[in-house]
């Protein structure tokens, strides 16, 4: 069973927030409200936040940005992870992704299910790694953010959880990249 290894110390890590929204300003974004409150909480760096409307290449291109950015380790956007026409989060995520983490969209739906029953079949969540950076694409809601953070990211990026988790393998992400 997973669990917090109380022997090893916590590592912060540096986390960016991007809200996707045509109509939601700072005042509005209660999504990114809630990922700051949390990460912050838990010990993390908030290293930026934006809110950009739903247009694929503005949203691919702040995440190469950021993934470009060394002193950014993790990225999630909340936001255009649904169903409807202007609701490409999904797609720029993929765009910049090097490797999708497949289970993240698995586990969330799971964890969406106890919370929110077969209505959870309308969110596609998604995971991957870029540049030695970890992307998330959480739906736009509060109550979404809470459980991904709560259920599944808290977890993933505590270097203390065990069996196994995000932090641990971090500086080996772009390890194909380097020089031998």
């Amino acid at each position: 069973m997973s669990r917090i290894d109380q022997s090893k110390d916590f590592i912060a890590i540096r986390i960016a927030i991007l809200t996707v929204s045509d109509t939601r300003d700072l005042s509005q974004d209660n999504s990114g409200d809630v990922l700051v409150q949390r990460l912050l909480e838990a010990g993390h760096e908030l290293a930026d936040r934006r809110i950009l409307p739903d247009e694929r290449d503005q949203i691919a291109d702040q995440l190469r940005i950021w993934c470009k950015d060394s002193s950014i380790d993790v990225v999630i956007s909340t936001g255009g992870t649904g169903l409807t026409g202007r609701d490409i989060s999904v797609e720029a995520h993929r765009d910049v992704y090097e490797k999708e983490i497949d289970a993240f969209g698995t586990v969330f739906t799971i964890v969406s299910m106890q919370k929110i029953g077969t209505s959870a079949v309308q969110s596609r969540a998604t995971a991957g790694v870029a540049m030695g950076t970890y992307l998330f694409a959480l739906p736009g809601s509060p109550g979404a953010c809470k459980d991904a953070w709560d259920e599944i990211l808290a977890r993933q990026l505590d270097y203390r959880h065990r069996p196994c988790n995000f932090v641990e393998i971090l500086p080996r992400l772009d390890e194909h990249q380097r020089r031998k």
